[in-house]
């Protein structure tokens, strides 16, 4: 079969050279976009007068029926015809005759290309940004239902202070609405139209690039037809995002893990995002967040993988951008994935407040507020630290903790200790008066919590 672009060609490439250089394995997941481009380019001919209205109306109509077809699943592709640009320019013209040729009259495939990511990430990028705020909905549920559930809060993975649970979980709340923001802004480097800017320098027809991408939505154009057709920012700065993303997910199933297992018991997750063992039948494994885990690593790589194409390019367009997508492809759906995945799961897990409770009554993470009850009493800080150490090391000798000590022994350390100190040493006074702005005290908890609904 005769390359659409093979007019200059004496030979042909044998079959499997084709199948390496071809790329419409993955790039037909960009058929609507292709359509809708080439429907606003051929649009924007019929304005300028560049193509007469009785053509435009045809080429329209061809196009309008194999985008019905794309949306049915009824296209059959071809690897002869390389990628999706030419394998519906070649069915456009099987459909409506030679006129179908006149449709890539002042554009290039590399405009082309450029478009169809474009707006392929403008949409996928909408559609993370509302199941993002999903998520966030359901973590702002998840933690009114536990502001005054009392968990051990760790640093080094050892306990450290009593926390709100909620306050633990609005910390993923926030990472998360970091995450949108940067999606957000990142749709104005998505919203320009490289459509127009031809091979690399522009095109001789009296295009309107401007109309062509009002017809499109775009918010604005190029400004330079060499950088239009070469730039590959956008995708890389999306990739940047979802590892992002894909990382605040990644330390948000770590610590789920550990709090389904049988050495926490701090949560259980739904049977629905857990799977069994084939051989040992008490099994419960955290599946879900071990494959989001993961996956992380997957996106970090198509990061990494652009970049590294993308380093050593002279401009313009150059076979090596055609590994641009896949890893765009990959990412989009992985990070669709976890997120739904990961909604899920929060939503449905259940919290065994009961055994946060004696988590935090056998610990010694009520510490620190000893050693402030010290500060606040006059003792220099750094000697308050150093009377709790000690206290600390004298429970650990007996096997009890900082509550179960008697007056008598908490007087021998400091006399500046009196009864009271007990009501400081509970953990729910201990959280509860953590009332400093950002802070575990319940009332700031709820403040957290208000605050967060109102971005929503």
């Amino acid at each position: 079969m005769t390359k659409l672009w093979g007019g200059r060609f004496q030979k042909s490439a044998e079959q499997w050279v084709d199948d390496f250089g071809a790329s419409i394995e993955f790039d037909q997941q960009l058929v609507i976009e292709d359509i809708d481009g080439s429907m606003a380019h051929v649009s924007m001919l019929g304005d300028c007068k560049i193509l007469p209205p009785e053509e435009v109306q045809l080429i329209l109509s061809g196009l309008g029926q194999l985008k019905v077809q794309a949306e049915n699943g009824e296209l059959i592709y071809s690897v002869t015809n390389e990628d999706i640009h030419l394998n519906l320019e070649k069915m456009l013209i099987d459909l409506i005759g030679p006129i179908g040729g006149k449709l890539h009259t002042g554009r290039s495939r590399n405009d082309q290309v450029a478009t169809d990511m474009h707006l392929y990430l403008k949409k996928r990028v909408g559609e993370i940004i509302e199941l993002i705020s999903i998520f966030q909905q359901t973590i702002l549920l998840k933690a009114e239902e536990h502001v005054e559930t009392i968990a051990p809060g760790y640093t080094h993975l050892q306990r450290a202070q009593p926390i709100s649970f909620a306050h633990h979980l609005m910390a993923y709340f926030w990472m998360l609405e970091r995450d949108k923001n940067r999606f957000s802004e990142s749709l104005k480097r998505v919203d320009v139209s490289p459509l127009g800017a031809g091979a690399l320098a522009g095109t001789t027809f009296p295009i309107d690039r401007a109309l062509a991408a009002a017809n499109l939505n775009f918010g604005d154009i190029y400004a330079n037809s060499m950088d239009a057709v070469s730039d590959r920012d956008f995708i890389v700065e999306f990739l940047s995002d979802s590892s992002l993303v894909m990382m605040h997910l990644s330390r948000f199933a770590e610590e789920i893990i550990l709090w389904s297992s049988q050495e926490f018991q701090f949560i259980e997750l739904d049977d629905a995002f857990a799977t069994g063992s084939s051989i040992m039948p008490q099994k419960k494994n955290p599946d879900m967040a071990e494959l989001i885990r993961g996956k992380t690593g997957r996106v970090y790589g198509n990061l990494f993988s652009l970049l590294t194409t993308l380093k050593g390019l002279p401009l313009t367009y150059n076979k090596d951008m055609q590994e641009d997508k896949e890893g765009m492809f990959d990412t989009v759906q992985t990070l669709l994935g976890s997120l739904k995945i990961f909604e899920g799961m929060v939503r449905t897990m259940t919290v065994h407040t009961e055994k946060l409770h004696t988590a935090v009554h056998q610990d010694f993470s009520n510490a620190t507020e000893l050693a402030d009850y010290l500060a606040t009493k006059g003792m220099p800080f750094r000697e308050a630290h150093e009377v709790t150490g000690k206290l600390v090391f004298l429970c650990i000798q007996r096997g009890i903790y900082l509550l179960d000590l008697p007056l008598s022994d908490l007087v021998d350390a400091s006399h500046l200790i009196e009864e009271d100190v007990y009501d400081v040493l509970s953990p729910m006074a201990a959280v509860k008066r953590r009332n400093s702005e950002g802070g575990t005290g319940f009332d700031q908890v709820r403040i957290q919590i208000e605050k967060g609904k109102k971005l929503m």
